[in-house]
């Protein structure tokens, strides 16, 4: 077989280089074995705004007009519902957090995404007596469909395997990979967690951070947007909504923990004061880098090996984007912004 490109890995980053190569009738073929969650466990915001600081994700407006066609185009072609509008609510722990808001909402690149209108709390199960600030140009990815159904339709072509990558296996020639019967022009690995096993991108800084999300079932809670106070609660209909996330840097496994759960519970009950059930636990790794941008590049020997990596906690937002940069810079020789290029380490 015989194909433009290998892809190692089908999370967020995957996805965002495959459609890429749909996009410009490129040839490919996927190896995941499904040992990688971070994708699999995110809470799917896209939000451009870090409402620890009050400042704009960074290239938010150029993410945000290249994630949402990707997924729009996804749903159309697989059929499923990805992209939920919804507003993000922050709440404010005092008059002073009010006047930040204002603040920061005359500043030119934030005003076009924090409302101006303070937000009167008046739900009786949530503790908010200053309200909230609403963000604009929000939604949530429903994240666990898109890689059920992309690895279903992946699967269904024939472009799927599977199983792990054996990285031995792989022969590298100047100009073509070959890895089993399968002889490709270039490789791209987009494994998130798992480069720490991968010997040509290894070196590489990423910081794994763990993550835990709680599922719980509160039917007096009754909120219809995302409300933001140190932790995150996401509604997913049906009185279901999400609640994180954990962030663990020295216990690396993917087992969810009792210490996990407490600390959301914890932040969870000053923030609401209703009845609810937790129906499930779930853990991941994410991809993080110190400087909070992604790794993307060319390997320094070998040319036709390429890293899709360390999106971090905005994969959503941020992976179309990256997947869109790296193949301009292989197919165009278009050079990447410094940035995001490995060549920065």
């Amino acid at each position: 077989m015989q194909v433009d490109y290998i892809i190692v890995g089908i999370g967020i980053a995957g996805i965002s280089f495959c459609e890429q190569l749909r996009k410009h009738h490129k040839t490919f073929v996927v190896f995941d074995n499904a040992s990688q969650q971070s994708s699999t466990v995110a809470g799917g915001l896209y939000n451009p705004v870090v409402l620890k600081r009050f400042t704009t994700v960074w290239k938010c407006k150029e993410q945000l007009e290249m994630a949402l066609p990707l997924y729009a185009s996804i749903e159309k072609r697989l059929n499923v519902k990805l992209d939920y509008k919804i507003p993000v609510y922050r709440k404010f722990a005092s008059l002073e957090e009010q006047n930040d808001w204002f603040t920061a909402s005359d500043k030119p690149l934030l005003s076009e995404y924090l409302s101006t209108k303070i937000i009167k709390n008046e739900n009786q199960s949530v503790n908010a007596p200053f309200g909230f600030g609403e963000v604009l140009e929000t939604g949530r990815l429903d994240v666990k469909t898109m890689l059920d159904a992309y690895k279903k339709d992946l699967l269904s072509n024939g472009l799927l395997f599977d199983n792990r990558f054996d990285y031995e296996e792989l022969i590298v020639e100047e100009t073509y990979i070959k890895y089993h019967e399968i002889i490709a022009k270039n490789i791209v690995f987009a494994e998130g967690f798992g480069i720490k096993h991968n010997p040509f991108f290894n070196h590489l800084p990423l910081v794994p951070a763990k993550g835990e999300l709680l599922t719980i079932q509160a039917p007096g809670l009754k909120i219809e947007f995302v409300l933001k106070a140190g932790i995150f609660l996401i509604p997913l209909g049906l009185d279901s909504y999400i609640v994180g996330a954990t962030y663990e840097w020295k216990d690396l496994t993917q087992k969810v923990t009792e210490k996990g759960k407490e600390e959301l519970l914890y932040k969870l009950k000053k923030l609401i004061n209703c009845e609810f059930k937790v129906i499930n636990q779930v853990a991941g790794i994410r991809p993080t880098v110190k400087d909070r941008r992604p790794l993307v590049g060319q390997h320094p020997k070998h040319k036709n090996l390429y890293v899709l990596n360390g999106l971090g906690t905005r994969g959503v937002m941020m992976g179309p984007y990256v997947a869109n940069k790296l193949f301009g810079f292989i197919e165009n020789n278009i050079p990447l912004n410094v940035e995001i290029d490995i060549k920065r380490f």
